[in-house]
């Protein structure tokens, strides 16, 4: 079983008012097949831990590890963390013109596997996703994203991750801007990897309603660039009837 460890994560980026330290030693540890929900105020941490974990450029880790099964994944290259295992599902999914969906996916996993898949069974494979998360088969010819709605940005982002199937999943504000009925066919997206692949994933939200859905084996609370407090699922629901006041005070958010 796979395990993904972040130990004393310090991390910062330049704004143009200097250097702006985010997270400030952050510990969390995920065993595949386990759910982890990440729930905080704006500003608290949650989207720049995903981006370190992924390798966004833009964040400067000071000190501390992520390590996937014992190899230290601040070491590797963006494409050298996906082929490990790790995925980020981004809150803002970008555009890609001149390239479709299908060559797309189908590139991402000859890229990942280091072999592309037999031709006859993909094929088959990606229409069954698209059906199961409601998607005309007709996205498949589209350029990746473009012109694409909010939902369906999110529901081809869960289509790669049931199809690229990593040992751990990122998954960034997943449920922002989406209408009830997009949430639960995304979640049930994000369950269905779940249950066949047995994946971890790492779930950042502001919110509980997607967690009604997507039940989480563990819930931790982002403030001020740490981990405040960490619980089951019924800290989630503590948290929505009592919001994130109680954490705040005397706390400076950045």
């Amino acid at each position: 079983m796979s395990t993904l460890e972040i130990s004393d994560l310090h991390v910062s980026v330049e704004t143009d008012q200097g250097t702006k330290h985010i997270l400030k030693g952050v510990d969390l540890t995920l065993e595949q097949g386990s759910i982890h929900a990440i729930m905080g105020p704006n500003g608290s941490g949650k989207s720049t831990l995903a981006y370190t974990i992924a390798g966004h450029p833009k964040y400067h880790v000071e000190s501390g590890s992520v390590k996937l099964d014992g190899e230290e994944v601040l070491t590797m290259t963006v494409d050298a963390r996906a082929r490990a295992g790790l995925f980020l599902a981004m809150q803002y999914p970008v555009e890609i013109p001149g390239v479709t969906v299908s060559n797309f996916l189908r590139t991402a996993k000859t890229a990942i596997d280091g072999e592309a898949p037999a031709l006859r069974g993909w094929v088959k494979e990606i229409r069954e996703s698209m059906d199961a998360l409601r998607m005309d088969k007709a996205f498949a010819e589209r350029n990746v994203n473009e012109g694409f709605s909010g939902g369906e940005k999110k529901r081809h982002e869960i289509l790669q991750l049931e199809l690229l199937k990593p040992k751990f999943a990122v998954l960034d504000e997943t449920d922002s801007g989406l209408d009830v009925d997009a949430l639960k066919i995304v979640s049930e997206g994000v369950n269905r990897a779940h249950s066949k692949t047995g994946l971890g994933v790492l779930l950042i939200t502001h919110y509980t309603r997607i967690l009604r859905y997507i039940h989480p084996d563990f819930v931790h609370v982002f403030v001020d660039g740490r981990v405040a407090e960490e619980g089951g699922p019924e800290l989630a629901d503590r948290l929505e009837n009592e919001g994130y006041d109680r954490y705040l005070t005397g706390t400076s958010v950045g």
